[in-house]
């Protein structure tokens, strides 16, 4: 059953063309990596997912909820996907367990009880049950982004999105936050995720996605497409990581 169905997606900005016919299937408990050059359009084709693009052509099934490139329906959307950007976007005004409180309790009414349940629970997950009173300056940013990661699981998505995760921590912090997306990847969750760790997408990624020129260039089962690139533009792409 597919978590995810996207059907010859056009999206373009003016006169420039950002995706040409994009095509993708996601199955649940998938986890899928999206790779490829800057520009090429993953970031754009994970927004679109998640309606915070509107986009010209073509269809999006995410979760039960169909996108047409109107604004309709997001808010019930949201509800079931889950997005992490490369800002972790924490509110620095809140604690840690008030950050992650927030959504359930504005946007589906959850009590307090349940709130503080979830709160223990989400943080478990990624690793940060101590530190639900502290606030955002009082963290690295590698738990801060862990923190980002605990706000949307509270949410209880169906699918997560995550864009470029990494690529505002150094070595040793990406290291931490990568290792709670693979326990998520062990749970089951259905993921795709932006990204440039190409050893991440080979081991943990189920799929991978090769976007270049606005186009899926390849795709397939992740150890496959890393041991045998079809193209030379994949080939040249992920050589420098093979080294």
């Amino acid at each position: 059953m597919a978590s995810l169905r996207i059907e010859d997606l056009w999206k373009s900005y003016g006169a420039v063309q950002v995706l040409k016919g994009v095509s993708l299937s996601v199955g649940e408990g998938d986890v899928v990596a999206v790779i490829g050059r800057s520009g090429s359009g993953k970031s754009t084709m994970l927004r679109c997912i998640n309606g915070l693009e509107q986009f010209q052509k073509g269809r999006i099934e995410v979760a039960g909820h169909m996108l047409d490139g109107s604004h309709s329906g997001l808010r019930e959307l949201r509800k079931e996907v889950g997005m992490v950007f490369q800002s972790y976007n924490l509110f620095p005004h809140l604690n840690v367990a008030e950050n992650i409180k927030l959504a359930p309790r504005v946007v589906k009414g959850v009590g307090k009880a349940e709130c503080d349940e979830i709160v223990v629970q989400v943080l478990a997950r990624v690793g940060l049950s101590d530190k639900a009173y502290a606030y955002p300056d009082e963290l690295s940013g590698g738990q801060q982004q862990r923190v980002a990661i605990a706000r949307s699981l509270a949410m209880q998505p169906k699918v997560m999105l995550f864009d470029e995760v990494t690529s505002a921590l150094d070595p040793e912090l990406t290291g931490e936050v990568l290792l709670t997306i693979a326990e998520l990847a062990k749970a089951g969750m259905t993921m795709v995720l932006v990204t440039h760790e190409m050893g991440f997408a080979r081991r943990v990624a189920t799929h991978t996605v090769f976007m270049n020129e606005g186009k899926i260039w390849e795709e397939g089962p992740s150890e496959e497409l890393f041991a045998n690139p079809r193209t030379p533009e994949l080939a040249n792409f992920i050589a420098p990581d093979l080294k």
